[in-house]
């Protein structure tokens, strides 16, 4: 007898760390947080032009500091974005309904069907 086998693994237990790990994978591709993340970076890039723009620069947009307007509207869609994903986190779908999907047949094969 070896006492160096690996212990008894509970399914409960690797369920448990299954749901965590797609429940990671849910919010680390969650498209609200590329998208905020993205704006937020830009809209703090555009107004820090807008905060340095030149006089020539202001003048040309007759009188009105549009990068710097249009650097804050960028930068609250970014955060608003990043907020939103923060408050309502994604879910991975149910298992019902993964099992669902994976058993539907293949569109492609029910088309043609065997034997013609």
């Amino acid at each position: 007898m070896d006492n160096h086998s690996e212990p008894a693994r509970d399914p409960l237990v690797d369920g448990a760390e299954a749901e965590k790990r797609r429940s990671a994978a849910a919010r680390l591709f969650d498209i609200r947080r590329v998208i905020g993340g993205l704006f937020a970076v830009y809209g703090i890039v555009v107004t820090l032009m807008g905060v340095f723009d030149s006089q020539a620069e202001i003048d040309k947009a007759e009188g009105v500091r549009i990068n710097l307007w249009a650097g804050l509207a960028m930068l609250a869609f970014g955060l608003l974005m990043l907020f939103w994903q923060w408050v309502r986190p994604a879910e991975p779908p149910a298992a019902a309904e993964r099992d669902r999907v994976s058993d539907q047949p293949d569109d492609a094969g029910s088309a043609h069907p065997e034997g013609s």
